[in-house]
């Protein structure tokens, strides 16, 4: 699976895409690929106020236990929801239905600072 372009990613394997002042975040496939079967996904509430740095849950698999972090600080308006039953989602579909927050910005932190798909590509 190609890294798509049309968002950035941070050096802790999760991808970040803003659309109108909301950003998504995810896992990459770098990062699902490490992690093998994901078993359950755990993140923070709706309505939950975050900074940069912050982790914002965390992702359990067969072999261990990934805490998800935010590079953007703002508000969590939505948790994938159908994770709660299909955790493979983040295996079968990381940049597309296995997306796992989405955040209204009010604070850009580092979303700058990040990569691009060819620098994140060629960092792993």
């Amino acid at each position: 699976m190609s890294t798509p372009k049309d968002r950035v990613y941070a050096e802790t394997h999760e991808w970040h895409k803003e659309v109108d002042g909301v950003v998504v975040v995810g896992l990459t496939t770098y990062a699902v690929d490490q992690l093998t079967d994901v078993t359950f996904v755990e993140m923070l509430a709706v309505g939950t106020e975050v900074e940069p740095g912050d982790t914002l849950g965390e992702v359990e698999s067969v072999k261990t236990t990934s805490d998800i972090y935010s590079v953007v600080g703002g508000e969590i308006i939505e948790v994938n929801a159908d994770l709660d039953g299909n955790p493979e989602l983040v295996n079968n579909d990381p940049y597309g239905e296995g997306w796992l927050v989405k955040i209204k910005i009010e604070d850009e932190g580092k979303l700058s600072e990040c990569m691009n798909a060819d620098d994140y590509n060629a960092s792993v």
